[in-house]
């Protein structure tokens, strides 16, 4: 006998119809905010002029540091004064440090000091150059030199 009302219940169910149907949308959010990513590839190298009143990586002897960016765009890209210097104890006067950058790649930028504004995405090869320059009668004195350019991308 249960299992005749069963049966009835599942047929009285059926005989109603249907079930309307209904939807609804899901939304889903996202932001994703400017990315700049720098690597280093090679540092730099400053060679001497015959004068010895010039350190430059632009020299012959002397080469560039090379930085791969890597950015979603929306993003400015520069090169900070040189504050990080390691000079012999015989060098005693002031030294004028120049860093600037190029790029190659995505981005194509002529060789520069400023900041520059990056729309687009994509990676980019940077080359870095450093000069450093003695006033007047100053000459650079024999030695080790070692100065640090920093790449900032924001």
């Amino acid at each position: 006998m249960r299992a005749g009302l069963l049966l009835v219940s599942i047929v009285a169910a059926a005989a109603a119809g249907p079930a309307s149907a209904t939807t609804q949308n899901v939304l889903f959010d996202a932001t994703v905010n400017p990315v700049c990513t720098l690597s280093v590839d090679a540092n730099g190298t400053l060679a001497a002029s015959v004068d010895l009143q010039s350190l430059s990586s632009k020299l012959a002897g002397g080469s560039a540091g090379t930085v791969t960016l890597s950015t979603t765009g929306g993003v400015d890209l520069s090169v900070d004064p040189v504050t990080v210097v390691t000079v012999p104890a015989a060098d005693v006067t002031a030294t004028t440090w120049t860093p600037t950058y190029s790029a190659t790649g995505t981005h194509t930028i002529g060789e520069t000091g400023n900041t520059t504004a990056l729309a687009d995405a994509g990676t980019s090869t940077l080359t870095v150059h450093l000069v450093g320059t003695k006033g007047g009668s100053n000459r650079f004195a024999a030695g080790n030199y070692q100065a640090t350019v920093t790449v900032r991308c924001e």
